[in-house]
């Protein structure tokens, strides 16, 4: 650590107070010749960047000017323009093109500097505002699975939802908010991201191993959230105001944002709240216990100059969560509820709950609340040769599950997890159009249980750093990438002991001094993990209009702690966990290829993809003698991880068409499907008894349409009129060894809906939309909806095994900026 403080020290005495140079403009649409509000601009070989206000006017420093140096402007729905800069030139007037293109053309997760997608050799889609704005979904999850392609999410009710790429997730997708990796106990299945979705200004999804900048966790992709930052530099208080209601699980939600920035400072507060109660369908009702109720609060101060900018983040994420189980009433299939413990409670007998319960906002006694508390500082400077990005972050992630019906007081799991996350990196100056960098990242953890009974993991510190080297090369119509990395993480285990206490009868924690009649449930433990990761690509721009794309890359994850060491009931998954103190790192090695074309008319994308993995951990239901799940008396099932090889491929694929002579058309289709397949050679050839993998989704189709029709009125700005269809095919490829899964018919949904803009002043549009969800009420279950096997029954009266995904659901949403 003093070494590299020291290094710090050093770069940063080399900063040159160099002449700063101020390039102002305006940007219009070519068609009609108005000024463009909300344009970015950006500097390819910096990372200033601003955006145009009401009058589609910007300002932007930079210090270093060389031949190099390109001014990028972007908008959604126009094409990007690139304007070379010299120092003669102090103003420019600057002319968009109108497309129908979806997503942004330009990404900043994975690599050293913003970067066009086209060039990038990975595998990623951009998801701009407009996007997540238009999304009725319940979480920031969900609504970036409508918008990318491979992306899917394993459910636990609406608001608990972990993004899978490409048939991975949980430790395997690295999720990142505004560049801090999330850490909050993600190994768990019972609770979502710990961010404000009101608050996520665009996102970017790496689909593939993105270890070689990130490190352990990013096997399978990275899924990145960006808040929102001022960035216009007019001195004035701008806001936006969020409110949403959705009536399956009576929804409510409103978020307010405020932003301030002028040349040097700028300052941002944020804050939301959400809840809802139990949501329904068709053969379910009511889902007991899958309300929540959410809080956010967050605050950005920060400074910036010709030459970089500082800048500090506060956020607070406070969430209560419903924890469902499923048992029912044998006969009726009315949802009860536990309201004993132990031998005096009977799974099958229990107490049914009423309707005035089922419909409240009033969370049942039995629930968890996540807390998760953040701080960091992100700072980026120009040097006199090169720039550097240095980023410094404290987060606290606080679980707690309630599951004791008789001390509703009483956590029977509570875990604090405390992390440092740190990173640097180097961007050298372009030398022959060869662009690299080097950096390092890392994490320090600590993991303490607090007063609880449950205790399905141990206590724990951890350390883990990596040190990599990205280059690239432009040269003509190619361009090359790549780099390599090496990690390190250490894994510490203190002797954990629990006995009974008499009090209350449950388990508790003791320290070592009071080990008298106490159990040893977790022995220390040491271990060092370590790993290469690389990658290696190319992309050729075959014609303006037409690119291709491949690339290798090797990925590297150690074993997480639950992996590794887990022994014991997590009350909010209702699974009894085992680990293995023997499992080794996986490594990936994946190939990728794509092709992508945009034209006037249409636009196309092709993804291929075949993933190798060493040492594949996975969960495996655990069995009697009678090939019968082991449970407890709650009907808690006990899974233990295997680690086996394992091979997954598949492709995905995108259309848009949007035709110049039909102004405002869009129609949209996305295409994905996977295949994985345990390697292990004793399940070769066995098909659903141990061959597939778990959690794999099914082949999915997208479809969208709509037409944006613009008003000449001086109350509405525009109406579009949307109609979005879903089909999911029929999952057959599951992993059925000892029912740990069963197979998943096919399904079609449909959602249309309508949007509108209006203008509320002469300045500002009010956006306005209502949506209908899943219209035709169709029962349906999804293959990663872990509510499907929460069932106590072998047979049920009304042939209905598990819980069913949400009904029909009808969406209101408001965007009031001021």
């Amino acid at each position: 650590m003093k070494f590299l403080l020291i290094l710090v020290c050093f770069i940063l005495s080399i900063v040159t107070h160099a002449q700063s140079q101020t390039i102002t403009g305006v940007v219009n649409d070519s068609s009609t010749l108005l000024p463009l509000e909300n344009c970015i601009i950006y500097l390819n070989d910096s990372r200033n960047r601003t955006q145009t206000d009401k009058n589609g006017k910007f300002k932007i420093d930079f210090a270093n000017l060389s031949h190099t140096t390109k001014l990028i402007i972007s908008n959604i729905g126009y094409e990007s323009d690139t304007q070379i800069l010299n120092r003669r030139v102090h103003d420019i007037i600057i002319f968009l093109r109108p497309k129908q293109l979806a997503f942004s053309q330009f990404v900043v997760t994975g690599v050293s500097k913003a970067t066009l997608i086209k060039e990038n050799p990975v595998s990623i889609v951009s998801v701009p505002l407009k996007a997540i704005e238009q999304a009725t979904e319940s979480n920031i999850i969900d609504a970036l699975v409508k918008n990318v392609p491979g992306l899917n999410a394993v459910k636990t009710g609406p608001n608990i939802s972990k993004p899978f790429i490409r048939g991975l997730g949980y430790n395997r997708v690295l999720t990142l908010y505004d560049g801090v990796r999330q850490e909050g106990q993600q190994w768990g299945d019972e609770h979502g991201i710990e961010v404000d979705a009101y608050n996520i200004n665009n996102a970017e999804v790496i689909k593939g191993p993105a270890s070689l900048m990130y490190g352990s966790d990013a096997l399978a992709g990275v899924v990145s959230l960006f808040p929102y930052i001022p960035s216009l530099e007019d001195g004035k208080l701008t806001g936006k105001f969020t409110s949403e209601y959705q009536s399956n699980n009576n929804l409510f939600g409103n978020g307010l944002r405020l932003g301030y920035s002028n040349k040097h400072f700028l300052f941002a507060a944020r804050g939301s709240y959400r809840v809802a109660k139990n949501y329904r369908n068709s053969i379910d009702g009511r889902v007991y216990n899958t309300g929540f109720d959410e809080k956010n609060l967050s605050f950005l101060f920060g400074y910036k100059t010709s030459k970089g900018f500082s800048h500090f983040n506060l956020t607070l994420y406070d969430n209560l969560q419903g924890i469902p189980d499923g048992s029912r009433d044998s006969l009726s299939r009315r949802f009860t509820k536990q309201i004993f413990e132990g031998a005096n409670d009977d799974i099958k007998n229990r107490q049914l709950v009423s309707d005035k319960e089922l419909n409240a906002y009033q969370l049942s006694p039995l629930h968890q609340q996540i807390k998760h508390y953040r701080a960091y500082m992100h700072s980026s400077y120009n040097l006199r040769k090169g720039d550097l990005d240095m980023l410094f972050a404290f987060q606290q992630n606080i679980r707690k599950e309630y599951n004791h019906p008789t001390m509703p007081n009483q956590a029977g799991m509570s875990v604090r997890l405390n992390t440092l996350n740190y990173g640097f990196r180097y961007n050298a100056p372009k030398f022959h159009n060869i662009e690299t960098s080097i950096g390092c990242n890392g994490m320090l953890q600590n993991n303490k249980n607090n007063d609880a009974t449950d205790f399905p993991i141990p206590n724990y510190s951890l350390f883990d750093g990596g040190i990599y080297f990205y280059g690239k090369w432009k040269y003509s119509k190619w361009t090359i990438s790549g780099g390599i990395r090496n990690d390190i993480r250490q894994i510490k285990i203190e002797d954990f002991y629990v006995k009974n206490n008499v009090l209350t009868g449950f388990d508790r924690q003791v320290n070592i001094n009071d080990t008298g009649n106490a159990k040893l449930q977790y022995p220390r433990y040491r271990k060092n993990f370590g790993g290469l990761s690389a990658s290696l690509g190319a992309t050729y721009q075959i014609t303006k209009q037409i690119a291709v794309k491949g690339n290798l890359g090797r990925g590297y994850r150690a074993p997480n702690i639950t992996e590794i060491a887990s022994n014991g009931l997590d009350p909010g998954a209702h699974i009894i966990y085992l680990g293995n103190r023997n499992f080794n790192p996986e490594f990936s090695f994946q190939q990728d290829l794509g092709a992508s074309a945009k034209f006037k008319n249409i636009s196309a994308e092709l993804s291929l993809f075949n993933n190798h993995i060493n040492n594949y951990i996975y969960l495996k239901l655990m069995v009697d003698e009678n090939q019968k799940p082991m449970t407890d008396g709650q009907g808690n099932k006990t899974y233990q991880y295997q680690q086996a090889s394992a091979q997954l491929y598949g492709m995905e694929a995108w259309l848009s068409i949007h035709p110049v002579a039909l102004k405002g058309f869009l129609f949209d289709h996305s295409f994905s499907m996977v295949y994985g397949f345990n390697r292990k050679s004793q399940y070769s050839g066995e098909g659903i008894n141990g061959e597939y993998l778990p959690l794999i989704p099914p082949l999915k189709l997208l479809s969208s349409i709509s037409q944006k029709v613009n008003i000449h009125s001086k109350i509405f700005k525009s109406v579009t009129p949307k109609m979005e269809t879903e089909f999911s095919a029929a999952q057959t490829k599951f992993l059925g060894l000892n029912n740990t899964e069963t197979s998943t018919a096919s399904f079609f949904l449909l959602n249309v809906g309508i949007s509108t803009e209006i203008k509320y002043n002469k300045l500002q549009i009010l956006q306005l939309q209502f949506q209908v969800n899943n219209v035709f009420d169709k029962a349906f279950q999804s293959n990663l909806n872990r509510l499907k096997y929460f069932e106590y029954f072998n047979k049920s009266a009304n042939n209905r095994s598990g819980m069913y995904n949400m009904g029909r659901n009808f969406c209101l949403k408001m965007v009031c900026p001021f």
